[in-house]
C-alpha cells in the first residue's frame, strides 16, 4: 500500500522555500528543504490544509520572476 494513500495513518504537511506544499507520513522524517506547516492530523485535514493555502501552484521564483 502506497503510505501516501493510508487513511489509518496520521499525517503532517510538509512547504518549500518555493511554496509548494506536500502530504507526508509522520513516521517519515522531514526531508531536507521542507518545513512543517501542520503538525499532526488525518489524512483528509491535511489535504484540506493544502487547498486552503496553496492556490497558485506555481513555484514562488516565478511568481516573483512574472511580477518583476
Amino acid at each position: 500500500m502506497n503510505p501516501f494513500d493510508n487513511e489509518d495513518t496520521d499525517y503532517a504537511v510538509l512547504v518549500n522555500d518555493e511554496g509548494q506544499y506536500s502530504l507526508w507520513p509522520r513516521w517519515k522524517a522531514v526531508p531536507a528543504g521542507w518545513s512543517v506547516s501542520l503538525e499532526r492530523a488525518g489524512r483528509q485535514e491535511c489535504l484540506d490544509h493544502v487547498d486552503a493555502r496553496w492556490t497558485d501552484m506555481r513555484p514562488t521564483s516565478l511568481v516573483r520572476w512574472t511580477e518583476d
